[in-house]
């Protein structure tokens, strides 16, 4: 397959990039920044006549696509005012979504985002591991964009019974020379407390990517995608008890068990996490 990155450039968008073209598939970053050259094409996705242009094909860079994904983003709250992040991020994605479309492209695989689900969690969640059925619940306009962005998915794959829609509520994106900050985490249990202690290694983030593209469906879904562990040498028992005292614990966890649910992308995507913080620190 040749596929289209956006945001191949940023911090999650490099290593897809990477282990996609380690995979075997051809692979071509459409971006604001990046390094010129074959494989990379400088695209405002605010701009739809570009963004429909790039997907089409550009000159000796490739002739059309198999699949989209989409990262490219403001990727977090308070980087830029409410209304740009707002305005950038609807926009771009309307604009990729629509484009693929147009461009005949039926396998398109996202970057929705774990604060959906309530984060930062300052109003406690209701229920521990939390996972993709309860109704979304952003706290921020950045999360506000990923709830519509998964809404405007639902009735785009209405409208196109053929077209593949999937959705990656991904965790705090982690590369291993991030790891050596993760023992601090246990001074305070509060400090993390925002994303119930949890994170996505990259390279875990691209399998997840890889395992949605080979995904043989249509129609629209979504995964939390996160690491199968906790940022925390704390067992999860002592966190929950000292931050979360009235939360339901619908199952048992294990001690260091993720607490942001990956059962959905395991069975369905066959995702399997395979890098962990402590195996490096």
């Amino acid at each position: 397959m040749r596929i289209a990155v956006t945001g191949g450039s940023g911090k999650l968008g490099r290593t897809v990039v990477r282990e996609l073209r380690e995979a075997g598939l051809e692979v071509i970053n459409l971006d604001a920044t990046g390094e010129r050259g074959k494989g990379f094409v400088r695209v405002d996705l605010t701009d739809y006549g570009q963004t429909l242009d790039a997907l089409l094909g550009v000159d000796d860079q490739h002739d059309g696509f198999d699949a989209v994904v989409h990262l490219a983003a403001i990727p977090a709250s308070g980087l830029a005012s409410n209304v740009a992040t707002f305005s950038n991020n609807m926009l771009a994605t309307y604009n990729v979504f629509s484009a693929a479309i147009r461009a005949g492209i039926r396998n398109v695989v996202y970057a929705s985002s774990e604060t959906v689900l309530g984060l930062p969690f300052d109003v406690p969640p209701p229920y521990v591991p939390v996972d993709e059925e309860y109704p979304a619940r952003p706290e921020s306009t950045y999360s506000l964009v990923k709830h519509l962005e998964e809404q405007m998915a639902i009735e785009l794959v209405r409208w196109n019974p053929d077209l593949k829609i999937v959705a990656l509520r991904f965790s705090n994106v982690m590369y291993s020379e991030d790891y050596a900050e993760f023992p601090s985490f246990d001074e305070n249990a509060a400090n993390r407390k925002w994303n119930l202690w949890g994170y996505i290694d990259a390279r875990d983030g691209a399998q997840a990517v890889l395992r949605s593209l080979e995904l043989e469906s249509v129609g629209f879904d979504r995964f939390i995608i996160a690491a199968a562990d906790t940022v925390s040498s704390r067992p999860n028992a002592e966190l929950l008890a000292e931050v979360f005292p009235d939360v339901p614990v619908t199952r048992e966890v294990g001690e260091h068990d993720t607490l942001l649910s990956i059962d959905k992308a395991r069975r369905i995507l066959d995702y399997s996490p395979k890098h962990s913080w402590r195996d490096g620190v």
